[in-house]
């Protein structure tokens, strides 16, 4: 049975998550507690008691984030376009990464695979990955040696790409690359002689 918090308790509880999605996003998942404790303001010690670690407040704050990341898998198998599916797939995961450094460490990283609930939705993303390659695959537009261990090469190259360009645009042109690269020889445009 879940305990309902007092109104002043769940108001400090959701300025904290708001002020740690925000510092997260800004700084990554190493950003400073102190700082979202102050963003959220509310002292130490309360962020500390509504979540005595780290992890957990991170788990708290990336669930929602993670279960769209299965949401998009879930959209791009309703495309009945493989190839469209996959672009939009891979295009809309990248987007998430630029725009929220915390989750894109999170998306790279294995480092919360004590977290059930994190572990759980990260199983259902991947699964999901591998339908929309295979769709992709299937159809003859996406080559037949990518996996989904190269779809998590794709979004470290991206990472490092959003945090090291100065660019916040710069990741749409190293994707467009990569799924030109990606595409089977029969979606390639003829090269130049």
């Amino acid at each position: 049975m879940a305990v309902r918090l007092r109104a002043d308790a769940e108001r400090n509880r959701t300025a904290l998550l708001a002020a740690a999605r925000q510092v997260f996003g800004e700084q990554g998942l190493d950003a400073s507690l102190d700082e979202i404790a102050r963003r959220a303001r509310v002292g130490n010690a309360t962020l500390y008691r509504r979540f005595p670690s780290r992890r957990e407040l991170i788990a708290e704050v990336f669930a929602g984030r993670m279960s769209e990341y299965v949401q998009l898998a879930d959209r791009a198998l309703t495309e009945a376009d493989g190839w469209a599916a996959f672009v939009g797939y891979v295009t809309r995961l990248c987007e998430m990464q630029a725009t929220d450094r915390g989750l894109s460490e999170l998306l790279v990283t294995n480092t919360f695979d004590d977290d059930d609930r994190l572990t759980q939705l990260r199983a259902e993303a991947q699964q999901g990955a591998a339908e929309v390659i295979r769709r992709a695959q299937q159809a003859g537009d996406l080559r037949p040696d990518f996996t989904r261990q190269d779809l998590s090469l794709l979004m470290m190259a991206n990472s490092g790409v959003v945090r090291g360009s100065g660019d916040p645009q710069a990741w749409r042109r190293q994707l467009s690359l990569l799924l030109d690269g990606l595409a089977s020889r029969t979606k390639r445009p003829a090269a130049d002689p």
